[in-house]
This record gives C-alpha cells, sequence and structure tokens, in this order.
C-alpha cells in the first residue's frame, strides 16, 4: 500500500523544529550574554570617563577621590554598581580606573569570573591665576 509522498511527510516540520528549539535557545542565550559583556564595557569605559572628568576639576586630596568615585558610580544602573570599583590617581595626570563584574544573563544575579576594565586620564585644569 503506497502512501502520497504528501502524506509520508505530514508533521515532517513540526519534528524538525522541536529538535531544532534547544539550538535556537542556547543561541539566544549565547548572543544575549556577549550583550550583556559589551553594555558592560560600555559602562565601565563611561563610568571612567564621568569619574576622571570629575576628578580633573576637584582639588587634589580627598575631595578629589571622593568626587571622582561618586562620579564614576552616578550613572551605572544598580545591578552593575553594586560590585563596582571606581580608583582615582595620579597628579598633574590624573587617572580613573572602574573595574564592573558581567552578570550571567540576568543583571544583579551571577557574574562572570572575570571583571571587565574601564580606564581613562585627563590633565589637571587650572584656575585662572596659573595654579592647579
Amino acid at each position: 500500500m503506497n502512501m502520497p509522498l504528501r502524506e509520508r511527510d505530514r508533521g515532517q516540520v513540526t519534528i524538525e523544529f522541536l529538535g531544532m528549539t534547544p539550538t535556537i535557545i542556547v543561541t539566544l542565550v549565547a548572543l544575549w550574554q556577549v550583550v550583556l559583556v559589551g553594555y558592560t564595557f560600555i559602562l565601565a569605559g563611561n563610568a571612567a570617563d564621568e569619574a576622571v572628568r570629575q576628578a580633573t576639576a576637584a582639588e587634589p586630596g580627598g575631595a578629589r577621590d571622593a568626587a571622582c568615585e561618586a562620579a564614576g558610580l552616578k550613572h551605572l544602573p544598580e545591578a552593575w554598581r553594586g560590585s563596582a570599583e571606581v580608583t582615582c590617581g595620579g597628579s598633574g595626570y590624573v587617572t580613573a580606573d572602574v573595574k564592573l563584574e558581567v552578570p550571567i544573563l540576568f543583571p544583579g544575579t551571577l557574574s562572570v569570573p572575570f571583571p571587565v576594565r574601564g580606564h581613562a586620564g585627563a590633565v589637571e585644569e587650572e584656575d585662572a591665576d596659573g595654579a592647579s
């Protein structure tokens, strides 16, 4: 008893889709994780830029460190802010380093074991009288 070709293949597309579903899901998860890594690099660089910008305008000493850290943390989303480390240093040429952890799938949960670092530097601003 021969069946027509059309009836023999009935349901084949459904079976193939179900077989590919895990591959599709794993691919989407991997792409989302790559997006999170890239976004964390962007956040780290921006935080370092903001921190060094504020540090160059502040008076050297404790006020500079406080302004630098506050500016570095100001624009970070809450999920990244909790584990962020902002350090500033230098005299004449001020630098800011920001270290962020990359979340796994959902910001605010587990993190990838390697940190993302952002670095920025700028020359100190001078007052109108020529003092730095």
